[in-house]
């Protein structure tokens, strides 16, 4: 059980020091908590694929003041929430989040999770995404028939998964088509109808129904599921990930080539911003298992890498128990069919 600090308090410091912290004779003065949440703000934006200007337009907020945000010049009204929050021995989501959108005890909850030790964290994500803990097994094989590409526009997911599949005699599944297919309009359309948060509400949808389904399967995801803790959680959780990746220009020249630059469409800084979400989605696509850069490759070549990832991954024992077949199989369960074939 822990132990509830006592509020310390504070006294308030001088009124030319507060001055000197934000403002002098009306000059901006550079401040590390505000370049702090302008970065953040930045990374946000990157990690959902939207450029400065459809964030404003889409939220109504100016794209100056994005760019004034974003460069650490952000209304000073948020230090002095800071302030009071830091006085009171509270986090500032406290003072502005909506108590009604949050769970009961969420604070306590909120808590515990930041003493918590990693893998309390683990057993954690797993009860809340519905996962059996992850127990050691002594199962030298285990079955595993569900992959997942993941990783940027353009970097060849739906071609080489559906030719994976084609070598592998399995599924392939396109989940974006598995959107439309549920929202009865193109990704285009939901986006630009229903906006992003509607969007990523169809896209767990979809992948808890496709995690249902039997049978074995190659599955190629939309780019921005990174941006989603709990879809990208539970991907992971499900299937064999591998970050299909390629050079932004190559990135570019693609999807240029397919006639889609969402959500940079008409943007004059459309390189600029692709490198900057490449560069923000970077440590979350590196989660996955396996990584196959495609840059300068041939179709046929990336292919056969992608096979022998699977093969070899799955030759060495399938240390990734994929969900949770070892307990249906037994401990003398079938080897991966994918090894089997070697």
């Amino acid at each position: 059980m822990s132990r509830i600090r006592p509020l310390q308090r504070r006294s308030a410091p001088p009124q030319d020091q507060r001055q000197d912290s934000f403002r002098v004779a009306g000059e901006a003065v550079p401040d590390r908590f505000l370049s702090e949440l302008g970065a953040r703000v930045r990374t946000m934006r990157a990690v959902r694929g939207m450029s400065r200007k459809v964030l404003a337009q889409t939220s109504g907020v100016s794209e100056r003041y994005i760019a004034q945000l974003e460069s650490g010049q952000g209304n000073v009204s948020i230090m002095l929430l800071r302030r009071l929050a830091e006085v009171a021995g509270v986090q500032l989501e406290d003072l502005v989040a909506d108590p009604a959108g949050r769970p009961k005890d969420w604070v306590l909850i909120r808590e515990l999770l930041m003493q918590a030790p990693p893998v309390v964290i683990d057993d954690v994500k797993a009860l809340l995404t519905g996962r059996p803990l992850d127990r050691p097994t002594q199962a030298a094989n285990i079955q595993v028939d569900r992959v997942a590409l993941i990783g940027l526009r353009g970097a060849g997911k739906s071609t080489l998964g559906r030719l994976l599949a084609e070598q592998l005699g399995w599924r392939f599944v396109e989940l974006n088509r598995e959107i439309e297919r549920d929202a009865g309009f193109s990704v285009s359309e939901v986006f630009s109808l229903y906006g992003q948060d509607a969007y990523r509400r169809f896209e767990q949808a979809a992948l808890a129904r496709i995690v249902a389904e039997p049978g074995p399967m190659v599955l190629a995801v939309g780019g921005g599921i990174v941006s989603d803790p709990v879809t990208f959680e539970r991907l992971l959780a499900e299937y064999f990930c591998i970050w299909i990746k390629a050079s932004p220009t190559e990135h570019m020249e693609r999807v240029r080539a397919q006639g889609d630059v969402r959500p940079m469409a008409d943007d004059s800084s459309a390189m600029s911003e692709l490198v900057t979400i490449l560069k923000s989605r970077e440590a979350l696509y590196a989660r996955a298992r396996a990584s196959l850069d495609t840059s300068g490759a041939r179709v046929q070549d990336s292919v056969q890498a992608l096979l022998r990832m699977v093969r070899n991954y799955c030759a060495a024992g399938c240390p990734y128990v994929a969900r949770n077949r070892i307990a249906a199989a037994g401990a003398n369960g079938p080897v991966c069919e994918a090894a089997a074939e070697r």
